[in-house]
């Protein structure tokens, strides 16, 4: 195997990572759905001009053990939480775009003898496979394309293979189909991410570029470091941390249910004590995170800087967050928010759109998949 240019296998995922080729699916225009461990999230845009308009938007929480580890556990579940969203929410696409983490995602670039058809490809790829993915194809779901002239061995060709398993694909499929909306597209959410960082850009510093943006994702269990230069992804990192461990605290701290312990985090009325002694300490905690998480990539890119941190995930909303890593990490951080530069729906509530926006970044990007021109 040999190594091709980054951008090369950018552009065909950017076109092809949506496994309508695989699964026949048509195409329209799509809602932009995310099932996180502990939500499933909505988005859906119109666009004129260039110009995006933000049409619907909902989130509807999971209970705790749902979906664990990206895996959903409870399928009927997830299907009545989108279409209490849906009746809610009332958006009208009736296409989903679904997206699934890029660390469950196996690609592998491959040389073949150039001139194959199709279907040699394909079989060619079902013997070859077995050396470059742990487990048998027909646990997966795969795809593939050709490339072009491999760089450094012109007598062959490039051919790009995608692998993700079934289990992580098939629970999101079934139950957003079963809730009366039609997957169309399956994607990454690194490649969701980067679509979306492009409406970041104007809260950037000279617009981002030149900078290495650190992009920090503080979901409810996972946080995920997205590093980026020129707004393409170098490098990605997980850690098992989150929003969780605070609604957990809040529970135990404090005697409350999950849910009332989630709405308590979010709408406020806890006791006095709170602050100081349960929220502080678990910002302080995020911060230690971060610089960790950091101090991972600094180590292995020797010179490099971290000119900037945005800050993603439900749990960079708490106030006073981004103040608190810069004074303690001393680089400049913002909180994500895509929508600042798109119109905003008559029907939609701005402001509760605007506190969910770190948290959407990924769902923002799913909503972006067929509306957008290529951009890489």
């Amino acid at each position: 195997m040999t190594t091709v240019s980054l951008s090369k296998v950018k552009r065909w995922f950017q076109r092809n990572w949506d496994w309508r080729r695989l699964l026949g699916l048509s195409t329209g225009s799509v809602l932009g759905l995310e099932i996180s461990s502990s939500a499933v999230k909505l988005l859906e845009f119109s666009e004129q001009d260039g110009r995006y308009c933000v049409e619907s938007y909902g989130v509807e929480p999971l209970g705790p053990q749902v979906v664990v580890d990206r895996t959903i556990k409870d399928v009927e579940a997830v299907t009545a939480a989108i279409q209490r969203l849906l009746a809610r929410v009332k958006p009208r696409a009736k296409f989903a775009a679904l997206s699934v983490s890029g660390s469950t995602v196996i690609t592998r670039v491959l040389q073949l003898t150039k001139g194959l058809s199709e279907a040699e490809v394909k079989s060619q790829l079902e013997v070859e496979a077995e050396h470059y993915i742990p487990y048998p194809l027909d646990e997966g779901y795969w795809d593939f394309q050709v490339l072009g002239a491999s760089d450094k061995h012109p007598e062959l060709m490039d051919v790009i293979l995608a692998v993700s398993k079934v289990d992580k694909v098939d629970g999101h499929m079934e139950a957003v189909n079963a809730s009366g909306l039609q997957v169309k597209i399956v994607d990454v959410d690194t490649l969701a991410l980067e679509r979306a960082f492009g409406s970041v850009k104007g809260q950037l510093p000279d617009k981002g570029v030149g900078k290495t943006i650190a992009m920090i994702d503080i979901g409810d269990s996972i946080t995920t470091l997205y590093v980026m230069e020129n707004f393409k992804t170098i490098y990605t990192r997980e850690q098992a941390f989150g929003g969780r461990q605070l609604t957990d605290e809040i529970q135990r701290r404090y005697g409350l249910t999950y849910e009332e312990a989630l709405a308590a985090k979010k709408f406020g009325g806890l006791p006095d004590d709170y602050l100081a002694e349960v929220l502080e300490p678990f910002k302080e905690n995020i911060v230690q995170q971060i610089s960790r998480t950091l101090q991972f990539f600094l180590a292995l890119k020797e010179n490099s800087q971290v000119h900037l941190l945005i800050l993603g995930g439900g749990t960079a909303s708490i106030g006073g967050l981004e103040a608190l890593v810069e004074e303690k990490i001393s680089i400049k951080a913002i909180i994500a928010n895509p929508f600042l530069e798109m119109d905003i729906s008559k029907r939609i509530n701005g402001p509760a759109l605007f506190g969910e926006a770190p948290s959407l970044m990924v769902c923002c990007g799913l909503a972006m998949r067929d509306l957008s021109y290529d951009i890489y």
